[in-house]
């Protein structure tokens, strides 16, 4: 009998593409969606698989009319405080009461885990609510994936593409976890069909140094792009605390200041995955940091070496 998996979250960026990865699968999928949203609708209600059920967070008997009979459910919500803690904590209430067996939560990270208390905001939201988790009466799966790839081309400032040159603190020789979107989601939807999945899942699409990637950067443009010591990992997570102090309190998921914090935990080691798992769910060509700044380059009608 094929498995009931509700998404919540569905209607975002990675939340679409696990909806596309579980479509490929034999199961029944819900997507969840608040009172008076029609995104899920226009992307989703064409598609006689999909079932939408309206419910707020704050309506735990709704939550749990939505969770009647569901498998597996699986978050992919985006945000700070009031999403990853106060509505997911809501979400496994309402899971736990209607008798759900699994949950996935929305981690989609590098390993939160070990960071140091007061390092990393969006980390410490997750490992704040793992502890519910842990907890709960329910199997879970967090999904941790290092840093998304796709970032690489846009938010995340590693590689300065005009001024040729690629950014690295404390250690140019620091290994980095990096996986696309498209091949987390091919993962977490692997993972919610997979009555056997362990706690943590971790994969890795690639895993480089800053010094790797400016030899790729140098041999996909045939220009040499040189390594930039931005300083330690300790100064930019110092840093990172006086901008956020500065700027107040934001309720951005990403300020500039958060991103700082993530590659602090990244350079300094603490977020490094030690338990990736590739193979897991067979084999795969996985998307690395080259194809995706080749695609970038390409798309930019920028020259690469031939």
């Amino acid at each position: 009998m094929s498995s009931t998996i509700l998404v919540a979250g569905a209607t975002g960026d990675l939340g679409r593409r696990i909806v596309r990865e579980l479509l490929s699968h034999d199961v029944r999928l819900r997507v969840l969606t608040r009172p008076g949203t029609g995104t899920a609708e226009a992307l989703f209600g064409d598609n006689d698989r999909i079932e939408i059920v309206t419910a707020a967070y704050s309506d735990h008997t709704a939550l749990v009319s939505a969770l009647d009979g569901v498998d597996v459910v699986l978050s992919a919500v985006s945000g700070t405080r009031p999403v990853i803690i106060d509505a997911q904590r809501a979400l496994l209430r309402a899971a736990v009461s209607a008798g759900t067996p699994r949950f996935i939560p929305s981690d989609y990270s590098a390993d939160y885990r070990p960071i140091t208390p007061g390092s990393n905001r969006n980390f410490e939201l997750r490992r704040e609510f793992a502890a519910d988790l842990d907890a709960a009466p329910i199997r879970t799966t967090s999904i941790l994936n290092g840093m998304f790839t796709d970032l690489l081309t846009g938010e995340a400032p590693l590689i300065l593409f005009d001024r040729r040159r690629v950014l690295f603190w404390s250690s140019a020789d620091q290994v980095l976890d990096f996986t696309t979107k498209d091949d987390v989601a091919r993962v977490t939807a692997r993972a919610a069909v997979d009555d056997d999945a362990p706690r943590t899942v971790e994969v890795a699409g690639t895993q480089v140094s800053a010094r790797d990637v400016s030899r790729t950067m140098t041999e996909l443009t045939g220009t040499p792009f040189k390594l930039q010591w931005a300083g330690t990992a300790g100064t930019l997570s110092a840093m990172s605390r006086i901008i956020r102090r500065v700027s107040g309190t934001s309720d951005e998921t990403f300020p500039a200041w958060q991103g700082m914090q993530y590659f602090a935990s990244m350079f300094s080691g603490q977020a490094k995955l030690r338990h990736v798992d590739n193979e897991r769910y067979g084999p795969h060509t996985w998307t690395g940091v080259r194809d995706v700044i080749q695609a970038h380059l390409r798309n930019q009608d920028t020259p690469a070496a031939t």
